[in-house]
């Protein structure tokens, strides 16, 4: 998904809202999400384009929020309400997007998951495996880690 498609879906998923954001504020969204999450656009798979958007939504309902943020009563018309919606909705996308990281580290990393644990690192004995012969002082013997690419 390319940032317009994104773009153009958050303007139909937000509705209503829509009338208070500029374009601007869309294309800032979609900005701030791909630095979050760290994935660049085109988005390919279906889980990254699921939480570019959802992240995206936390960034706009955040833009709504803060323009609110200063308007407490106009005109004896409490304004409380619709700033506590906003807040708690923000809070929400937050803590599914801190669970979705805990569940998927392999996603946010960029890493492959052997790269997400320990290592074991040998002793750096190493013996000829038919005749027993001590090799370990030799130029070519390597220490060998794993987990690794192979394992």
């Amino acid at each position: 998904m390319t940032k317009s498609e994104l773009q153009a879906l958050l303007r139909t998923e937000v509705k209503g809202l829509s009338t208070y954001l500029e374009n601007d504020d869309y294309l800032n969204a979609c900005n701030d999400a791909s630095r979050e999450t760290g994935w660049s656009f085109p988005v390919s798979t279906d889980f990254k384009i699921l939480w570019q958007k959802q992240r995206a939504k936390r960034y706009l309902f955040f833009y709504l929020f803060s323009e609110s943020s200063y308007k407490f009563k106009y005109k004896q018309i409490n304004l409380q309400q619709r700033f506590d919606h906003l807040e708690r909705l923000i809070k929400m996308l937050d803590k599914e997007f801190m669970d979705v990281q805990e569940a998927r580290p392999d996603a946010f990393a960029n890493v492959s998951t052997f790269n997400l644990f320990g290592a074991k690192v040998d002793a750096g004995f190493a013996y000829e495996s038919q005749t027993g012969v001590d090799i370990t002082y030799e130029t070519v013997q390597e220490v060998l880690v794993t987990p690794n690419e192979n394992s």
